[in-house]
């Protein structure tokens, strides 16, 4: 009996698709944030891990099914609280061995330009904020 080939064909991949951290189309940062959002009548807490002007990621150990609509809450570090709806777009579930960060990937809807504003700016602050500890370390 034949031993079947089991090694994966490389396939060229198009201009138009894009790889890792190329896929993404706005600047996302590292951040720990609070948020309370609500899903019909469930209020829940977590933790936000990372953020663009798009969205952010949810660390969470329950996350909720894609296409789920959310009321977010939450409140950077001596900025006004942004209250603005969201979409999970995608699910990191939970694993029993190796748990390496769940959660939900939420994309915002629905923003105002004040909000989408006031976002922009807030990933501006944490980029830079990101880049003068690097350079304390001797990172940059």
């Amino acid at each position: 009996m034949p031993i079947k080939d089991r090694r994966k064909r490389v396939m060229p991949v198009g201009h138009e698709r894009r790889t890792g951290r190329e896929r993404r189309e706005h600047q996302r940062v590292l951040v720990s944030m609070e948020v309370d959002y609500r899903c019909d009548k469930t209020f829940l807490f977590a933790y936000i891990t990372d953020l663009s002007a798009m969205g952010i990621f949810i660390q969470t150990s329950e996350p909720l099914p894609p296409g789920t609509l959310l009321n977010l809450r939450f409140q950077p570090p001596g900025g006004a609280q942004l209250d603005v709806e969201g979409r999970v777009i995608w699910v990191n579930p939970p694993r029993k061995h190796d748990s390496i960060n769940p959660g939900m990937g939420v994309q915002f809807v629905d923003l105002t330009p004040a909000q989408r504003e006031q976002i922009k700016v807030l990933v501006r602050t944490f980029a830079y904020l990101s880049d003068d500890e690097d350079q304390v370390r001797g990172n940059s």
